[in-house]
């Protein structure tokens, strides 16, 4: 299940998208628009700033935008950047340790293939999908 701090980011995602512009739209904006809190929005777009999926600038024309094209962002970058790994075991996870019981496990390979499902479905989707 994703939570509302994935959920947020693509709403924030699709609604940058959906103003088609080269200037920075206030977060106070978005919020209104989305009918999500301000607060909530900025400690989302702080994140999303550091993993490099918007800029931010401050001051009078500040606010937030894509760095890429919407056709450029996949819907799996964003939720993994908010959300953390698909993998739905902890075996499966990048970089994890591998399993003693790996050669006697009955359900690594049911789990690996949910996981390629469920990975490739959302970072197949892109953003311009979504408008």
């Amino acid at each position: 299940m994703f939570s509302t701090k994935g959920r947020y980011a693509l709403r924030v995602m699709i609604d940058l998208a959906q103003q088609n512009s080269s200037d920075y739209i206030p977060l106070k904006d978005i919020a209104d628009r989305q009918d999500i809190s301000k607060k909530y929005l900025e400690i989302i777009a702080k994140e999303m700033v550091k993993g490099g999926l918007i800029v931010g600038a401050s001051g009078k024309h500040g606010g937030y935008k894509l760095l890429r094209d919407p056709s450029e962002y996949s819907v799996g970058e964003i939720i993994e950047l908010m959300e953390g790994t698909f993998s739905p075991v902890i075996c499966l996870e990048e970089n994890a340790e591998e399993c003693p019981r790996v050669d006697k496990c009955k359900t690594v390979k049911m789990w690996k293939e949910f996981y390629e499902m469920e990975r490739t479905y959302f970072y197949e989707k892109k953003i311009s999908d979504l408008l």
